[in-house]
């Protein structure tokens, strides 16, 4: 009889080769990691977000290190979804699963995005990052905002093709409720959590350390609310769940695993390690055989009540 685990796990539709992906915006469009990570070792990456046009994002000082993570203020710059389609999906080697995350200021730029990604073969899904501002709206995030997620859920769903996944701003007082409001407007999946909205001041020059002010913390420093918000997700929809925050050991991944995710993630922790990924891979797939669970998938949502 083979010990050997089986690691697939079907992601919202998106058949995944194992349960490890890398998060948007801090794996670029994937070639960029190649040459360091074999890119058929991970389930597959979800691309830097997109637009319906080139964008140039925040002017530095735009990203810092703080204790236990990271600040970003980048404002997802990014080459464009027409750039993307025609110049960053070839370079990439075949069988390699592609998670496209579009993002926008009015929700028919997320639409004029998936429409475009629709025609597109080699995209598997999308990522809809609700962590946006919504400018007609006085700068509220999607996510905050029950009618507008709702609104945009439904705008994206009618003009994509592909296995639509929300991913959910933390930002919020109750991440179960945003879960339900995906669900209802015909999410197919979510993803949670996005970078947490903070700060951090340079006492020497009294400035913050970002130009921006504010920016988004991932990391070590967020993985215990990344847990608990996928958790209570999990408590409240029946549709598969993507973790993300501050997972950067295969024990890490495995907890979110065991709260409900169906994959997880990996973000801040490729900039220190771009073979990370692979690495939690092969150690989900260690514990799995050493605890006797034959497929990966016995994990998701097995955590024990005390």
């Amino acid at each position: 009889m083979s010990d050997a685990v089986d690691m697939r796990v079907d992601l919202a539709g998106i058949p995944l080769r194992n349960p490890v992906l890398t998060a948007s915006g801090t794996f670029g469009y994937g070639t960029e990691l190649a040459p360091f990570l074999d890119l058929t070792r991970i389930g597959g990456f979800v691309a830097k977000s997109l637009t319906p046009k080139p964008r140039i994002g925040n002017p530095p000082p735009r990203i810092a290190e703080v204790p236990a993570g990271m600040l970003n203020a980048i404002s997802l710059e990014n080459v464009g979804v027409e750039a993307f389609v025609e110049d960053k999906l070839p370079a990439l080697p075949e069988g390699v699963t592609v998670i496209a995350s579009v993002f926008g200021t009015e929700p028919a730029h997320y639409a004029e995005v998936c429409e475009r990604l629709a025609e597109v073969p080699r995209v598997a899904g999308i990522e809809v990052n609700a962590s946006c501002p919504h400018v007609k709206a006085g700068g509220i995030e999607f996510g905050q905002d029950p009618k507008m997620l709702g609104d945009l859920v439904t705008v994206v769903k009618r003009a994509a093709r592909q296995p639509v996944l929300v991913k959910l701003s933390p930002n919020v007082t109750r991440i179960a409720d945003m879960a339900k409001v995906c669900e209802d407007a015909g999410a197919d999946g979510l993803s949670l959590i996005n970078a947490v909205q903070a700060m951090d001041v340079d006492i020497r020059r009294r400035r913050t350390v970002l130009r921006n002010g504010l920016g988004g913390l991932s990391g070590p420093a967020i993985r215990p609310i990344a847990l608990r918000m996928v958790w209570q997700a999990a408590q409240a929809v029946k549709i598969p769940i993507c973790g993300i925050g501050g997972i950067s050991t295969p024990e890490d991944a495995i907890k979110f695993l065991l709260c409900g995710a169906t994959a997880i993630q990996v973000g801040t922790a490729n900039y220190l390690d771009p073979e990370a990924a692979g690495r939690i891979a092969d150690g989900i797939a260690d514990y799995a055989r050493e605890q006797g669970f034959p497929r990966v998938s016995d994990l998701v949502g097995a955590l024990e009540s005390w």
